[in-house]
């Protein structure tokens, strides 16, 4: 398999405050996603990486955003595709359908030659006609994955994808979703410092006093599990996430 060549994927950039109610979720935020790598988003729960995936995703309602989210290269509209925790795939739909969705969403027809070279890439062009409930957690994941790459966008969000899965089908599916995303801007909101030592280009931690950036392990991602320099990072991570006070206060 190969990855799609993406030739505008731009950087990306969020600088302000957000509230919920008169409740602050993050302030004096200055975040960077370089062009065409991944940046992995890392940090407990209640501190706001939902959140500023759901501001440039344009899905963050109920929140109170004050300052700027944009890309380096024009309006964020129509050019980012999410990846969510769930697969969200509809059980009356199958695989080919719900790989399709968005286009049936948008009014359009289904390229279903397209569709089918898109699910021979993850691995499930034998499933086209399966219906979720047949299907393993992983591949659903594929599916899940399927529909975000048919989307063909330069930016993809993918909020905590694979932390449902076990450890081998989470690592394989890492593994393909670095491959197949290769030239994208990816931004991964994760807890998992696992996921980020392997995947992170740019590794950023978000905790109670802000962002930081964590220097990311050598080598091409993905990178190997047990790798000394990202055995090294994951442990500096897990370290930083331990002492952070923030991980007790709601989700946002």
């Amino acid at each position: 398999m190969t990855s799609v060549p993406v030739t505008s994927a731009p950087d990306l950039t969020l600088r302000g405050d957000a509230f919920y109610g008169s409740s602050p979720v993050f302030q004096n935020a200055d975040l960077h996603v370089p062009a065409g790598q991944w940046t992995c988003l890392l940090g407990g729960s209640g501190v706001g990486k939902s959140t500023v995936l759901n501001l440039f995703a344009g899905l963050a309602s109920g929140v109170t955003f004050r300052g700027t989210c944009a890309a380096s290269d024009g309006p964020l509209a129509g050019r980012v595709a999410l990846m969510a925790q769930d697969d969200l795939l509809l059980p009356w739909r199958d695989v080919a359908a719900n790989v399709g969705l968005g286009a049936s969403l948008r009014g359009h027809a289904p390229d279903h030659a397209r569709i089918l070279r898109v699910l021979e890439r993850v691995g499930l062009a034998d499933k086209a006609t399966a219906k979720p409930a047949q299907l393993s957690g992983g591949q659903r994941q594929r599916v899940a994955l399927a529909r975000t790459l048919i989307e063909d966008r330069p930016i993809v969000l993918l909020d905590e994808p694979f932390s449902a899965l076990d450890a081998r089908t989470r690592a394989q599916m890492q593994d393909l979703a670095a491959e197949l995303l290769h030239g994208r801007t990816v931004l991964l909101v994760t807890h998992d410092p696992a996921e980020a030592a392997r995947l992170g280009h740019v590794i950023t931690l978000m905790t109670a006093g802000g962002l930081s950036t964590v220097a990311p392990p050598a080598g091409p991602v993905p990178r190997p599990f047990d790798a000394p320099d990202v055995l090294r990072v994951q442990a500096t991570l897990l370290t930083l996430l331990r002492e952070d006070s923030s991980c007790d206060q709601p989700t946002y």
